[in-house]
């Protein structure tokens, strides 16, 4: 279990259609969306318990402007169907008879560590299906589903007791944990700096 190694699927709204409540004053939008996205599976792809990240998105811009990130895999999501449909295209590209352990993540964790995300994993690999609350506890930013187990995933607001409907065991992670601060509001975003943003978010908001 302590080597298992995820596919970790990371879908990403473009900027039209995502983030739409995270308004910081000074701040476009779309830029912020992109730097929060691109530190997320910067952080997923630093990960050792990490095989490959995939990304699914109709974004291009956010494709071009990770050139500096090793190693992703970018699938386009087709037509617009929601988060879920958004992490059955990538799982199904890279591993449609469910070989390997996958997990889908959120894409809005700026402050996401890979030691973090590595821990969730590990401790994933030891159940058939597992999902991580965010840190208000009703959401979810991390889902995963073991080798051999069909995919299910049930993402947007309330999706935490959907995913234990579904059979996922709620792994026990830590408040502090920066896999649990997703962010979607400027407050939101203000307790995710304190946790200590990545690169290009920080570098963005001038922290």
């Amino acid at each position: 279990m302590r080597h298992t190694r995820w596919i970790v699927v990371v879908p990403v709204k473009p900027p039209a259609r995502g983030k739409s409540r995270l308004d910081v004053p000074g701040v476009d939008r779309a830029a912020l969306a992109h730097a929060i996205a691109l530190d997320t599976v910067e952080a997923a792809t630093a990960c050792e318990a990490v095989a490959q990240v995939v990304v699914v998105t109709n974004d291009p811009a956010l494709a071009r402007e990770s050139g500096t990130i090793p190693a992703l895999r970018f699938v386009p999501e087709g037509d617009p169907r929601g988060l879920d449909a958004a992490v059955a295209t990538g799982i199904a590209a890279m591993d449609p008879a469910g070989r390997m352990p996958r997990a889908a993540l959120l894409g809005d964790l700026p402050a996401l560590r890979p030691r973090d995300l590595a821990g969730a994993l590990r401790a994933a690999a030891s159940v058939p299906r597992a999902v991580v609350a965010d840190a208000e506890g009703t959401g979810s930013t991390l889902v995963t589903a073991a080798p051999g187990v069909a995919w299910q995933s049930s993402f947007g607001e309330g999706s935490f007791v959907r995913h234990l409907a579904l059979g996922c065991t709620a792994l026990e992670i830590a408040d502090a944990s920066t896999l649990r601060r997703d962010v979607d509001t400027a407050d939101q975003l203000d307790v995710a700096r304190a946790l200590g943003l990545g690169p290009r978010t920080a570098a963005l908001l001038g922290a």
